[in-house]
Order: C-alpha cells, then structure tokens, then sequence
C-alpha cells in the first residue's frame, strides 16, 4: 500500500494579491517582453511619506563638536541602540550620547558661573568662612551636570517602559480588531495595514505601520518584518504574540484559531488586571484616609491644644511653627502626592 499523500498546507501569507490598489503601489510595465521590471514607484497614503532623520539645531551642534570625541571613546552600545528604537527617537546611538555630553557639559558651565557669582558675594560681601563657600561651590557644579546626564541616558529608556505600558494597555482591544480581520479571511499582512491606520490602539498602531513600512517601502517580506518587530518591541506581550505569528506560520498551523485564542487569553487577562487595579484604588483610598486626612487631624488638634496650653514659653512659639509647617507643607505636600500617584496609576499613556 502506498503512503496517502499529504494535504497541501496552505495558509495566509503564501496568498498573493496581484490586484494591488492604486494609492499604494504603481509600477511601470515593460515596453519589451524581454525586459525586466526596474525600479516602481512606491506611493503611499497621505501624511505617510518617508522623510530624512532630522536632528533638531542643538543636536546637530552637539554631534559636530562631540561627535569625534564620542566616536574615539565610547564603546559600541547594543543596549542604547534597542532602547533607542524602542522609544521610537530616530538618533543613532553615537548622536544620542553627543547630545548628551553636549548638554552636560553647558549644565556645568552655566552652574560654575553661577557658582563662581554667589561664591564671591558670599566671601567678599558675607564674610562666610571658605569652607563653607567651597562646599557650596563643589555642590552646585557636580550635582546638577551629573543629574543631567543620568536622567538624558535614561529618557530612551523610560519613553520604551511608557511605550510598553501604553501597548499592554491596549493589546487585548487590539487582538480583538486582528482576529475580526482574520475571521473574514484577511491576509497578515493587510490585517497590520488595516491596524496601522487605528488611531484608538495608541502605540500598536505604530507597531503596526512599522510592519507595514518594511513590507510596503522596503519590500522584506511579511515573516521577516514581523520577526524584526517582535525584536524591537519593548512590549514582553506584543513580542509573544509576534513571536507565535511566526512560529505557527513556519511550522504550518493555522493563524486563525491562534488569532482567536491569544483575543481571549488577553481579554482574560485584561478582567485580571483591571481586578488587580480596582484593589489597590480602594487600599489607596483607605491608606489616604488614614494618612493624609486623620492623622494631620489629630495631629493639628493635639498641637493646638500644647499651643494654647500656659507656661509653654519658648516650646509654645516652636509648637506654633512645627503646626504652621504641617498645615502649610505637609498637609497640601500628601496631598498632591496621592493625587498625582493615582492619576499616574489610572492614566491612559500618550507620547
């Protein structure tokens, strides 16, 4: 008996299109039938044309003055270059860390003139002791070029964990929008075009058009744009997803059935998370109870009382202070605080 022969597996990125729409794409047909189709005309959708990296003028300054300097002595930085395209800020590694340099070194001029100013007004005018006017100079001229340069190196960074937050946030509405297409039989690759024009999924739309820049512009095929974005994305969730895009297309399974499970495990997810949250509002909102609205109370109420109290002497104009202080700084200081980490908490990111 002879082996059953194998059924063709078929799936969406081996379907090919050949009615491609006029705003996307335009190509000129040969005039000899032994002629070979040279460059085309790539056309995409208006406000999406390509453009040229352009470095704002204090940063093509930087890169002029520090660019050498930069190249001679920083090492390749693999880290930098992902955060980078993480956060979507189109600077090369070497450009990022000029700037950087750039604008830590005129932080450290400005505060040593600065520094140099008040130091002598305080010995020639003040009389204050030169030790006292050294550590003050020290303290204005390190602390602020140094802050300067931690929190630049770490912007990439934090603009990637912001772009991660917002994807996570949206990934299951997003999941939902994808298995939708492919339920009607759409290809990968239109399903990350159509995904691409959704303003409402925030940061997966920009996935989604990078997708479809490298399929469309740069003409790499659907797997290899997908497998380059999972390993840009700063999103751990959207990563596996595409991940499993790939996987299922290249081992022959079927993107339908796992669009349709990853829609449900995210929204499942979601209720989760959404659970989670509601949890931590309400400890918040007890916590604040407790210390941003009793214990000033009582503690108001109690210094009050040693104020008013006679014989106090000395300790009743220090007990006065102490409960100046708390009504004037801590109480609005708490305050504000807990405002600011709820709404931080419950926000929707936007870059």
């Amino acid at each position: 008996m002879g082996v059953p022969a194998m059924p063709e597996v078929t799936d969406s990125f081996t379907q090919f299109d050949a009615k491609k729409k006029k705003n996307y794409l335009k190509t000129k047909k040969a005039q000899e039938p032994n002629q070979k189709l040279g460059p085309h005309l790539v056309k995409l959708q208006e406000g999406a044309l390509p453009d040229y990296i352009a470095l704002t003028p204090f940063q093509m300054f930087a890169w002029r003055v520090m660019g050498k300097a930069v190249k001679l002595r920083s090492k390749p930085n693999p880290k930098l270059e992902l955060q980078l395209q993480q956060a979507h800020m189109r600077m090369r590694p070497e450009e990022y860390v000029a700037y950087t340099w750039m604008s830590a070194v005129i932080v450290l001029i400005v505060c040593g003139a600065v520094a140099a100013l008040f130091g002598g007004v305080l010995l020639a005018l003040l009389h204050v002791q030169a030790a006292l006017v050294l550590v003050f100079f020290v303290i204005i001229v390190v602390i602020p070029p140094v802050l300067t340069f931690v929190v630049l190196m770490s912007q990439p960074g934090s603009k990637a964990k912001a772009r991660a937050r917002d994807i996570n946030k949206r990934i299951g509405a997003a999941m939902s929008f994808i298995s939708a297409m492919a339920s009607a039989d759409v290809n990968v690759d239109v399903i990350f075009k159509e995904l691409a024009k959704q303003d409402i999924y925030g940061e997966i739309k920009n996935e989604a058009a990078w997708i479809t820049r490298d399929t469309e512009l740069l003409g790499i095929d659907i797997l290899s744009a997908i497998n380059r974005a999972a390993q840009r994305t700063p999103s751990i969730k959207f990563q596996e997803f595409l991940q499993g895009v790939v996987t299922s297309s290249t081992s022959g399974g079927q993107l339908k059935p796992y669009f349709l499970q990853k829609a449900e495990q995210f929204e499942k997810e979601s209720k989760l998370e959404m659970r989670s949250q509601l949890e931590t509002l309400g400890l918040m909102a007890e916590t604040f109870v407790t210390v941003v609205v009793a214990f000033p109370l009582f503690l108001v109420v109690i210094m009050a009382i040693m104020a008013i109290v006679p014989g106090g002497g000395n300790s009743s104009s220090m007990t006065i202070l102490l409960l100046e202080m708390v009504i004037g700084l801590m109480l609005p200081i708490s305050q504000f605080g807990f405002i600011f980490f709820i709404w931080n908490m419950t926000k929707e990111s936007s870059i």
